[in-house]
């Protein structure tokens, strides 16, 4: 089995890893939770992500008990946290905010991260909260540290993290929420924008929003044509409750699915419209690409479209030709090109 190098350092330092009740919390897909067990044969083991994919790994691990959902699973008598750091630094706070809230005078956090993801901001950010603060080991482009007698957080309340936004497309206005660890956190992106800009809407029928973020596309077409019914489906569950508060500060519906790609997805849509969570250029995008084009079809009838954005140096077109009868690029700029396909 693979192992990351975060995971690698931590298992460097198994008497550490060592505890009565356990939560692994942003856990990576490789062995490390079956190792954990085995260090802890008698011991509870918790993992949680806010990754439904994470979820569905960890789920498979025998005596693993493993929870999904956009905060912490409220444990009693956790003695040892587990969290491997995060791209974003807000999100870490909001998370070690939450951790301080299920935390004991008796708990031990352990942080592990990729030097590149910031985690040395984990000092910092837990300087008053936590009595003592250890660098147990730097190697492997990753550092980990341990922090103890952490300070209690008896009132965390995600609503807190929530952050209001406008966003003004044409002659729709609309106010937006979202939060720490949600993609574009805070704005409207020029993606998203520009898929809006130049969107064609039904009249009526059920749309597919995939990828659905802080609920944005979502928010804007039922403005526009309040007689869709929408189904917004994201893989993370901080995404979900985003355009949950979104869609009702507009006083607006639709379900809400979590799903690792298509994988709890049933029916069939007359749209799909998507911002999709694949765009940074490297080459297995198109892998995820062409598996998520070739699995809509499924979800699509003779009259169904699609409508996307993508990064314009990506090479949609060869996958859109080979998946689809018929595709057009509706525009395209420097930055980013909408597709649409049917």
């Amino acid at each position: 089995m693979q192992f990351t190098n975060p995971s690698l350092l931590l298992l460097r330092n198994e008497e550490e890893l060592i505890a009565n009740n356990i939560l692994v919390i942003n856990h990576q897909r490789d062995g490390f939770l079956r190792e954990l067990k085995a260090l802890n044969p008698s011991s509870a083991i918790h993992a949680f992500s806010f990754d439904f994919a994470d979820h569905l790994h960890a789920d498979k691990i025998a005596n693993v008990k493993s929870y999904v959902d956009h905060q912490l699973p409220q444990l009693q008598d956790i003695d040892l946290v587990i969290y491997y750091y995060p791209k974003s630094k807000p999100e870490a706070q909001m998370v070690f905010d939450n951790i301080r809230h299920l935390s004991t005078a008796e708990t031990r956090l352990l942080v592990i991260g990729e030097n590149k993801s910031g985690v040395k901001s984990a000092e910092k950010q837990l300087k008053e909260h936590a009595a003592h603060c250890y660098k147990l080991e730097s190697a492997k482009h990753c550092i980990l540290y341990e922090f103890d007698q952490l300070t209690a957080n008896p009132n965390f309340d995600l609503s807190h993290y929530v952050q209001t936004f406008s966003v003004r497309i044409a002659k729709t206005e609309f106010t937006a929420a979202s939060l720490p660890g949600v993609f574009n956190h805070g704005k409207l992106d020029a993606g998203t924008q520009l898929l809006l800009e130049n969107v064609t809407l039904p009249y009526k029928g059920k749309v597919l929003d995939f990828g659905c973020g802080a609920g944005l596309i979502a928010c804007y077409a039922l403005l526009n044509s309040p007689t869709l019914k929408f189904t917004c489906l994201d893989v993370n569950a901080l995404a979900l409750f985003a355009t949950q508060q979104t869609l009702a500060l507009n006083n607006l519906s639709a379900t809400l699915l979590l799903s690792d790609g298509l994988s709890e997805l049933n029916g069939k849509f007359n749209l799909i419209l998507s911002n999709p969570p694949f765009h940074t250029g490297l080459s297995t995008d198109y892998d995820i690409a062409e598996q998520f084009l070739h699995n809509i079809k499924r979800h699509m009838d003779t009259k169904s479209n699609i409508q996307l954005v993508a990064n314009s140096f990506l090479k949609y077109p060869p996958i859109l030709e080979a998946q689809f009868e018929q595709f057009e690029v509706v525009t395209k700029n420097t930055k980013f090109a909408i597709y649409k396909a049917q």
